[in-house]
């Protein structure tokens, strides 16, 4: 990737995600001079399951991100539909829905984008901004050290907040977090697993699909699986009053959990890392104010049900980029950014609400996935699945490259 450094045109990005890291990998194209801070004392490892579409790879390609990156899809398993008693039966994986995703960890991504980065760029763990005040010139931003406890006051260009969906930089420069998320009314735990999972191979997957809760287990070709378990709540805040593990065996309740299920609870309750949190959107009606910016899941979160995160990220990430070095003048470039980006998120924040009924589903929703699992026995009606699941409008949007639409 070819870089070049301009004086006057120094960012801070917060966040040392993957909407983090690509968008300093895509200022720094741009000629742009990235600040990275991250609040964590190190970065992350390790991680849960995601899938890179088209729409991410394109981008990732361009940020010098793909190459460092590999498809863990296992082709060769299958994915089985389970209850916690009972034969086993065929059933849909994430490999049938519409799109043509690699399969990967989130970790790997983070890892990829990490070593991409120029050794010019500077990053701060331990690090937050703390207030953000802005004039037509630039913005000053005020930064604390959380080990130490000593804050430095920056001049910058452009802030870009890129720290997730409760995003401190959003509740600094456009209000409190109750502006904009949208609860679904569902919670999730994600996580790794340290080997299989009682009697499933290694490159099978299996959905246990129960009304208005789920355990999804993703296998790969060269990783032991991942886990997402997945339910809907009406109380979300109580969600968080007790131990993860404690609430998700409240949520499948006091029932047998037979093998599979209860092997799953035993790896979560063993699990140092894990993603337990509710399933909410972010919704605003602008994603820049005067030269603060935001990207990801601080500026759009579409949901893990939409499966888009990671490839709306690095999209999102990569097109600021391209922006910010074709018009000097800041407010143009962020005005033309997200009006190219705007319709597809629009589009995936859609679809994230219509995977619930995939992710998540009730007891109708049931009946009719195993209905459709079933015919996927049947060559022609099989056939006619898979062409739906690859020519369909979610495949296509899933795969279009942004910044050459």
């Amino acid at each position: 990737m070819t870089t070049r450094t301009q004086p006057g045109r120094r960012a801070l990005v917060v966040g040392l995600g993957i909407s983090g890291i690509g968008t300093a990998l895509g200022l720094k194209r741009a000629g742009w001079q990235p600040v990275l801070i991250e609040k964590a004392p190190r970065r992350r490892s390790g991680g849960y399951f995601v899938g890179l579409f088209g729409a991410g790879k394109a981008p990732a390609e361009r940020l010098g991100i793909l190459e460092r990156l590999h498809d863990r899809t296992a082709y060769d398993g299958v994915n089985h539909d389970i209850d916690r008693f009972g034969p086993w039966r065929r059933g849909f994986g994430f490999r049938d829905l519409p799109g043509e995703p690699w399969m990967m960890l989130r970790g790997d991504v983070e890892q990829a984008a990490f070593e991409a980065l120029p050794d010019d760029v500077e990053v701060r763990y331990s690090t937050v901004p703390t207030a953000i005040e802005q004039d037509d010139d630039g913005v000053t931003v005020t930064l604390a050290d959380t080990v130490n406890g000593t804050t430095v006051t920056e001049r910058y260009d452009l802030v870009v907040g890129a720290d997730g969906l409760r995003s401190t930089v959003r509740k600094l420069a456009f209000g409190p977090d109750s502006r904009y998320l949208r609860r679904l009314n569902y919670m999730i735990a994600a996580f790794e697993l340290p080997g299989g999972l009682g009697d499933l191979a290694e490159q099978d997957g299996c959905t246990l699909l129960e009304d208005d809760r789920s355990l999804w287990v993703f296998p790969f070709a060269d990783h032991a699986p991942t886990v997402l378990m997945s339910y809907q709540t009406d109380d979300v805040d109580g969600e968080f009053t007790e131990p993860p593990a404690v609430r998700v065996r409240k949520a499948f309740g006091p029932e047998p959990t037979g093998d599979v299920l209860g092997a799953a609870l035993e790896a979560l309750e063993a699990t140092d890392e894990l993603l337990f949190d509710s399933v909410e959107q972010v919704h605003m009606d602008r994603w820049h104010r005067g030269r603060v910016v935001l990207v990801g899941d601080s500026a759009w979160c579409v949901t893990l049900y939409a499966g888009m995160g990671v490839s709306a990220g690095l999209a999102g990430a990569d097109l600021l980029g391209t922006m910010l070095g074709r018009f000097d003048d800041v407010p143009r470039a962020l005005a033309e950014w997200e009006r190219r980006l705007r319709p597809y998120v629009h589009y995936y924040q859609q679809m994230g609400v219509q995977m619930q009924a995939i992710f998540t589903p009730n007891r109708k929703q049931i009946s009719v996935r195993r209905v459709m699992a079933k015919g996927m026995t049947m060559p022609l009606v099989s056939s006619l699945l898979k062409f739906v699941r690859t020519h369909n409008k979610s495949g296509r949007m899933k795969e279009i490259d942004y910044a050459r639409a």
